[in-house]
């Protein structure tokens, strides 16, 4: 007896990447983009958690740092 087993999560697909780009950018000064994959805590979201690939969670990271870096994104939450 096969027993089939069930998907529960649904296969995420990177919200950067599309078969005809094969340049992708992520602006630092785009904060409304980069607020979303950012938790409440201020922490970088995983891509097992957002859904990017590698090389675009890795490209995201950078972006999200600058911006830190010149104060758009916060850090941590205040006190």
């Amino acid at each position: 007896m096969s027993e089939t087993k069930k998907q529960f999560f649904s296969n995420k697909i990177c919200r950067f990447c599309n078969d005809d780009m094969s340049k992708v950018y992520i602006d630092f000064f785009d904060v409304k983009a980069l607020k979303p994959l950012i938790s409440e805590r201020g922490k970088i979201v995983p891509s097992r958690i957002s859904g990017n690939c590698a090389k675009c969670q890795r490209i995201l990271t950078r972006a999200i740092k600058k911006a830190r870096n010149i104060a758009l994104l916060p850090f941590a939450v205040e006190h």
